[in-house]
C-alpha cells in the first residue's frame, strides 16, 4: 500500500482522551480540531515549568538526494519503538510546507508504518498555523504601504524597505515583483518580491518565541526598512504592527497534537526550511515535550550541516536546550547516490558507489562528534532493494570508525523494526548527562562565525563575498555582532553547488546576501545561489494529487 492507502487504514484514537491517558494533560487545556487534533493552551505549558526535563534526542541526516533518507519516519519509528519498550517517549516534528508537498516532495509526514495522522491533514491546512504566519507577515507589509501612501511620517526609504511578502507556495514567478502600479490611488509604485512563508522571519520569531510577550517583543523588534541615510533603522514596533500581529497568531503559538499509526503522541509545531531558515520546530513544543516525557525525539532539517547546526548553534543557543544524543539516518541508496549512481540505478547493488559515496556519512559523522560534542548512532534507513553485501560493507565502514551501526526496518514494520535502533540511543542517553559543544563562540565576529561553520563543516578552504555584502556584515557587526548565523545553502551538498556529491573539500564559499531577521534574533548568510522562493519542478506533485467524489485524498506520499 500507499502511505496514503496505509494512513487511511489507520485506528486513530481521539486526541483528547489519547492525550490525557498518554501524559495527563488535562481536558480543559486542549482545544480540539475535529477529532484527531487538538492544540495545548499555553497557561498549561507554562505550568509545567517546575519539573524535571527528559532527555533530548536529536534525528538528522546525510546530505539529502532524490533517492530519500527518511528523518520524520526514522524519528516516529524510533518514538514508537521507544514507547513499545516502555519509555515514556513524546516526538517533536515539524508542520509540512504546502509548496513542497505540492512540488517535490508530495507530503512529509512520514512513511510506510512510521507515520503520524491524519496524514491528508498534516500536510494539508492542519490546524491553520501557516495561514497565521502568512498573514501576520503580510499584515507588515500591507502597513509599510499604507504608512508611505499616507505621508511617510517615519521616513521610510523606498529602496531601501526590507521586508517582502510570503505564501506558503512555490512560485517562482513571485520571486520579482512590482507592486502599486495604476497611479497615486494604489499608492506608491516600488520594487517588492515574495518569500515562501517558512522562510518567513515571523516564522522564525514564532518557533524561538517563548510566550506571547516574548512573541510581541520579538515582533516588535523587526526591521521593516531604513530611513533614506542607509543606517537608521526602522522597526515593526513603530508602526504599533506588534499588536495585531501576535493577535493574529494567537492560536498558532499553541502546540499541535496528533498521533502516530500506534497511537504515540507527537507535537507538530512551527515549520522553517533548514536550507533558508534555521530548520526545528518551535522551542515550545520541544520544552513541553520534555517536560511531559522522559524522552523527546526532534528532528532538524536536511542534513547534519545544515538543520543540526542550526539546532545546536540558534535553537540549543538561545533555549538552553541540551541534547543528550544525535541519530544519523542514512540509506543505502543515498550513499550510492552520493558515489556516483543514477537515480534510475539505485536499486543495483553496486558496492564501488556504496564505499565511494560513504564519505558524505563519514563527515557528518565526524562533525557531530568532534564540532557538536555528541554521541551518535547510525541509523540505516532499510530499503528492500538494500543487499546484503551492501549493508555488511555499510556495518564495516561505520565499525571501522568505532561508530554504532543500526540497521532499522520501522518503514515496513513500524516500532518493532526500530526497537533495536531504540535500545541503543536508550543505552546512550541514560548513561549520559548532556553535554555538548558549539560551533562557535557567540563573541567571535560575525565574519569569523560564517568563516568557522564554513570551514568545519563544509570543508570549505574559506569564504568570500563581495565589496558591497562585506561592507554590510561590517555594519552588521556593529550592532548585532553576538548574533548566531542562519547560514541559507543548498541542502544537496556540503558546498554551495548542488551538484557536488559526497564530501567535497577545498571550495570557496560565496556569501551573496546578508540579511538581518533582528525579532528572531540572528543574521541570514545567504550562500550561493540561493533562492527563499522555489520554483515547482517540470513534473510537480500537483499533477497527481485528488480528492475522490466521497472526499478522500490520493497522490499524498
Amino acid at each position: 500500500m500507499s502511505d496514503i492507502e496505509i494512513a487511511q487504514k489507520a485506528k486513530m484514537k481521539p486526541i483528547i482522551a489519547l492525550a490525557e491517558e498518554k501524559f495527563g494533560i488535562p481536558v480543559e487545556h486542549m482545544d480540539p480540531y475535529g477529532h484527531y487534533k487538538a492544540k495545548v493552551s499555553l497557561e498549561y505549558v507554562n505550568s509545567l515549568t517546575d519539573k524535571k526535563d527528559g532527555k533530548l534526542i536529536l534525528v538528522t541526516a546525510i546530505s539529502p538526494t532524490p533517492a530519500g533518507e527518511g528523518k520524520t519516519t526514522t524519528t516516529v519509528g524510533l518514538g514508537d519503538a521507544m514507547n513499545g519498550l516502555g519509555k515514556k517517549t513524546m516526538m517533536c516534528l515539524r508542520e509540512p510546507s504546502l509548496g513542497p508537498c505540492f512540488g517535490m516532495k508530495g507530503g512529509a509526514a512520514g512513511g510506510g508504518y512510521s507515520q503520524v495522522v491524519p496524514m491528508e491533514d498534516i500536510n494539508l491546512h492542519f490546524t491553520g498555523d501557516f495561514h497565521a504566519i502568512g498573514v501576520a507577515h503580510n499584515l507588515l507589509s500591507a502597513m509599510i504601504d499604507n504608512h508611505i501612501n499616507h505621508g511617510n511620517a517615519l521616513g521610510i526609504d523606498p529602496r531601501r524597505i526590507q521586508w517582502k511578502r510570503v505564501v506558503d507556495m512555490n512560485d517562482r514567478a513571485l520571486r520579482k515583483i512590482t507592486v502599486g502600479q495604476g497611479g497615486p490611488a494604489n499608492g506608491y509604485l516600488r520594487e517588492d518580491g515574495y518569500d515562501i512563508v517558512v522562510a518567513s522571519e515571523v516564522m522564525a520569531i514564532l518557533c524561538l518565541a517563548t510566550s506571547r510577550a516574548d512573541l510581541k517583543l520579538r515582533l516588535g523588534r523587526i526591521v521593516i526598512a531604513y530611513k533614506a541615510d542607509s543606517t537608521t533603522p526602522i522597526y515593526a514596533r513603530d508602526l504599533n504592527a506588534q499588536g495585531s500581529m501576535a493577535a493574529l497568531l494567537k492560536d498558532a503559538i499553541k502546540p499541535n497534537l496528533v498521533q502516530t499509526l500506534e497511537n504515540n503522541i507527537a507535537i507538530i509545531h512551527g515549520g522553517p526550511f533548514a536550507n533558508i531558515a534555521h530548520g526545528c520546530n518551535t522551542v515550545t513544543a520541544t520544552k513541553t515535550a520534555l517536560k511531559l516525557a522522559d524522552y523527546a525525539i526532534t528532528e532538524a532539517g536536511f542534513g547534519a550541516d545544515l538543520g543540526a547546526e542550526k539546532f545546536i548553534d540558534i535553537k540549543c543557543r538561545m533555549a538552553d536546550l541540551k541534547p543528550s544524543a544525535v541519530v544519523l539516518v542514512a540509506t543505502v541508496r543515498a550513499l550510492k547516490f552520493h558515489g556516483g549512481v543514477a537515480k534510475d540505478e539505485l536499486n543495483n547493488e553496486n558496492l564501488v558507489a556504496l564505499d565511494t559515496g560513504f564519505v558524505n556519512l563519514e563527515r557528518h559523522l565526524h562533525n557531530i562528534n568532534n564540532h557538536y560534542g555528541l554521541p551518535c548512532v547510525i541509523c540505516i534507513n532499510h530499503f528492500t532493494f538494500d543487499s546484503d553485501a551492501e549493508i555488511a560493507l555499510l556495518k564495516e565502514k561505520c565499525e571501522a570508525l568505532g561508530a554504532k551501526c543500526v540497521v532499522s526496518k520501522h518503514w515496513a514494520e513500524g516500532g518493532a523494526g526500530a526497537e533495536e535502533l531504540a535500545q541503543e540511543v536508550i543505552n546512550i542517553v541514560d548513561k549520559r548527562e548532556p553535554e555538548f559543544t558549539y560551533v562557535y563562540d557567540e563573541d567571535l565576529p560575525l565574519w569569523e562565525k560564517m568563516e568557522t561553520i564554513a570551514s568545519k563543516l563544509y570543508g570549505a578552504a574559506g569564504i568570500t563575498a563581495s565589496p558591497k555584502v562585506r561592507s554590510e556584515i561590517k555594519a552588521l557587526q556593529e550592532k548585532h555582532g553576538k548574533f548566531p548565523v542562519c547560514m541559507a545553502k543548498t541542502q544537496m551538498s556540503f558546498s554551495t553547488d548542488p551538484a557536488a556529491k559526497g564530501a567535497p573539500s577545498g571550495h570557496t564559499v560565496e556569501i551573496s546576501e546578508v540579511r538581518l531577521a533582528n525579532g528572531a534574533g540572528f543574521i541570514v548568510a545567504i550562500a550561493g545561489n540561493m533562492m527563499t522562493m522555489p520554483g515547482l519542478p517540470k513534473i510537480p506533485a500537483a499533477e497527481r494529487i485528488d480528492i475522490t467524489d466521497d472526499g478522500k485524498i490520493t497522490g499524498l506520499f
